[in-house]
């Protein structure tokens, strides 16, 4: 299925104020069946977008991109929630091996050039996962920081549609539907961590703090370059 800009204004007005469990159940079962992907962090607040993804269809293609430089815990996580969820296509998409062999063959790119590190950690990867995919899911909320204030339930990137169903939920209703649902929570949450990325970038958020303050900490570096257009992630690729 093509997407256009005028498509994708369709959704936003056939979909604008409709409950966001009833808006993924109609997109993958009725309206696109097949067509739309999952990408999941498997971050602090996942396990919410997961779950009404499990209700509407168990099969629905959720990609998981592995920096192999994860937690331990967010691994864990991942395998708690696929099984209490009981999704059934999981896709782990890892960095190429030649790219770290000859872009980080120390695996510390991202001490000396973080953007580097996440091209190919992250960036990369998932261009790759997309390539045959035209719709996919992403957990963005724009509670979450400035930079992501003003996500719509709908977007066009990159010739893909875009979906952001949780773009206008604030912490409380995340926080309500994990008490509703009795949802596992990832266990470096109590620790300080509302946002998880890799070990050596990520840092526990004191009281007050942005949640993603965490990420990147000391760095001109707000995000790691998975939600931005091809034609900005292209100044990531810099070695």
């Amino acid at each position: 299925m093509i997407h256009t800009r005028e498509s994708v204004d369709g959704l936003k007005q056939r979909y604008s104020n409709r409950v966001t469990g009833d808006v993924l159940r109609q997109l993958l079962l009725e309206e696109m069946p097949g067509q739309i992907s999952a990408v999941s962090s498997f971050g602090t607040e996942s396990a919410v977008l997961l779950h009404m993804v499990a209700q509407a269809n168990k099969n629905t293609p959720v990609i998981f991109i592995d920096t192999l430089k994860l937690f331990g815990e967010t691994l864990n996580y991942r395998d708690t929630l696929v099984q209490h969820l009981g999704l059934t296509n999981i896709r782990v998409i890892e960095p190429l091996a030649q790219s770290l062999t000859q872009d980080d063959p120390k695996g510390m790119l991202w001490s000396s050039n973080p953007d580097g590190c996440c091209f190919i950690r992250k960036v990369e990867p998932l261009k790759r996962a997309l390539t045959d995919v035209t719709a996919w899911i992403s957990g963005r909320k724009s509670f979450q920081s400035a930079t992501r204030s003003n996500i719509p339930q709908f977007e066009l990137v990159d010739g893909k549609l875009k979906i952001n169903p949780l773009a206008q939920w604030s912490k409380d209703d995340l926080l309500n539907y994990f008490d509703y649902y009795k949802l596992p929570r990832h266990s470096m949450e109590a620790e300080g961590y509302p946002s998880i990325g890799c070990m050596p970038c990520t840092t526990p958020v004191a009281a007050g703090e942005d949640a993603r303050a965490g990420r990147w900490r000391g760095q001109d570096k707000i995000e790691c370059g998975i939600h931005m257009p091809q034609g900005q992630t292209r100044r990531l690729e810099v070695f």
